[in-house]
């Protein structure tokens, strides 16, 4: 007799249908075979589903058993096709009734028949539902992540023997819902605030415009001066995600396994902060089997990078195709998987080795090469593609004495949350949400720039030797400075601020350009 019962494999961040099928005949001797294209991991499944079976009274007749994962050309990996392949031996046999067609099974089994949580169950449920499927039964410490989906019924199973009173009718397992008003209610808030920062007010209105636009920005000062501080406040101005963001975002995360019962699904941006050590597998992503880096677990939020110019040469190179494409490609040898990446980076650094190059009372004991080098571990095509660049002068005593409460992070973030709702109005129907994502049709298209803005953007590209990304993203920076003060068009006072925040290549790199 042949059984089918259906799971889900994941690629990268997308889900495709598992038919497994079972057929058992009398044999002279018991034998098993799983085949199509199983790795080591699912090989070993019928050994834990025969202690499974055994240890919860059912049995495996003597007999010859096959057992198919369907399609065969691709491979299959992971232990959540335990469940499935349980269920195929005990309905080919006799044991339980068909399952519905339109339900999905994914987990995988202790020896006593117990469901042990596994990684990818909202990214399993979201491609269940959208084939179609009308239930998914999961193990019941991920039923929570996947019951924030609406339009599919997902099962919580504790351990075979409650599945199979389930499938016969005899104890029915409710589904479980997740309401996410109240998830939200519990998400922290974050604990830095612009208020606490004594002056720094043009790397305050820097992030202001960054987290309006989404853009990418660089602050660049002696120790001391409030980078780190500035940088680890810039999350609480940033909008609140959408929905879509957050599925997006969680969907990452549960491929990554850092989903818990307590909070299964990622409400707030990511703010990621890595350190000079972290490897490139773990920045881009990678592994035999492909799991996110940090470029992918920042999406939606924010990536950053302090004293990046201590990272290696080699790693800060990979960033520059993610932040032109926002998505990440993988490579291995027969699987090639993409992972989403479209973070905000922000980056932090010393204007020279020992921290003290342009310091108004402190000497810089660095050579001329020595700081040359050092700011070159910064690439110009990386440098083309941070838009907003930030010098943080140490702040002076007599500031820091007499400094009073500052402009809180809520008064800001409500300017930034207008001029973001201004862009999804105007990027309806775009694959893109912000000014920072435009394509360069996309800026002919949206950014009107007066008569006397041109003019003056003309000037600059003519005194420069300014790169056309570098000419975009002036605009893509005015037309966000125009966002927060309300305005239709870019005018000439948008270019010349866009112009001061791409002002320091001459500075610290000795490169012509903005």
């Amino acid at each position: 007799m042949v059984s089918k019962v259906c799971s889900i494999g994941l690629e990268g961040l997308d889900g495709y249908v598992i038919e497994v099928e079972t057929d058992t005949r009398p044999g002279m001797e018991s034998k098993t075979d799983v085949v199509g294209l199983p790795d080591a991991s699912v090989k070993e499944a019928m050994n834990r589903v025969r202690s499974a079976i055994y240890n919860n009274r059912f049995r495996i007749p003597e007999c010859n058993m096959v057992t198919n994962l369907a399609p065969a050309s691709i491979k299959k990996e992971g232990t959540v096709y335990d469940l499935p392949i349980l269920l195929g031996i005990l309905i080919s046999t006799g044991q339980l009734p068909a399952v519905n067609p339109k339900a999905v099974f994914i987990g995988e089994l202790s020896l006593t028949g117990e469901l042990r949580p596994c990684f990818g169950v909202l990214a399993s449920v979201i491609s269940a539902k959208n084939r179609g499927f009308e239930e998914i039964f999961v193990p019941a410490q991920n039923a929570d992540e996947g019951a924030v989906i609406e339009g599919i019924n997902v099962y919580p199973v504790e351990n075979i023997s409650e599945l199979a009173e389930h499938i016969r009718g005899e104890n029915l397992i409710s589904p479980v819902k997740r309401d996410i008003s109240q998830l939200k209610s519990a998400a922290k808030a974050s604990v830095s605030d612009f208020s606490l920062i004594v002056g720094q007010h043009g790397a305050k209105r820097a992030c202001e415009i960054a987290a309006a636009g989404g853009h990418n920005i660089m602050l660049i000062g002696p120790p001391g001066t409030g980078k780190s501080m500035i940088a680890k406040s810039l999350p609480s101005i940033l909008p609140e995600m959408t929905f879509d963001e957050m599925i997006e975002c969680s969907k990452v995360y549960s491929i990554a396994g850092k989903l818990t019962k307590e909070m299964p699904l990622v409400l707030e941006r990511p703010f990621i902060k890595s350190n000079q050590n972290v490897s490139m597998a773990s920045m881009t992503g990678g592994g035999s089997s492909p799991t996110p880096g940090l470029i992918s677990l920042a999406h939606n939020g924010v990536l950053f990078l302090d004293e990046v110019a201590e990272f290696s040469t080699r790693l800060l190179e990979t960033l520059r195709q993610p932040l032109e494409d926002n998505s990440v490609t993988v490579n291995r040898v027969k699987r090639t998987v993409t992972f989403p990446s479209a973070f905000m980076l922000v980056c932090a650094m010393n204007p020279c080795p020992c921290g003290n190059y342009g310091h108004p009372t402190l000497r810089c004991t660095c050579t001329p090469q020595q700081v040359e080098r050092y700011m070159n571990k910064i690439s110009g095509p990386l440098l083309d593609r941070i838009d907003l660049q930030v010098e943080m002068p140490p702040v002076p005593l007599k500031e820091i004495k007499s400094a009073r409460l500052a402009e809180t992070s809520a008064e800001i973030k409500k300017r930034v949350d207008v001029a973001r709702q201004i862009q999804q109005e105007r990027y309806k129907g775009e694959s893109f949400n912000c000014n920072a994502k435009m394509s360069s049709a996309a800026i002919r298209k949206y950014c009107n720039l007066t008569d006397k803005a041109m003019e003056t953007l003309t000037q600059v590209f003519e005194r420069t030797a300014l790169s056309m990304r570098a000419y975009d993203k002036l605009i893509k920076i005015g037309r966000t400075i125009a966002d927060l003060e309300g305005k239709e068009t870019v005018e000439a006072a948008h270019i010349s601020e866009a112009v001061f925040f791409r002002s320091l290549d001459k500075k610290y790199w000795n490169r012509t350009g903005v």
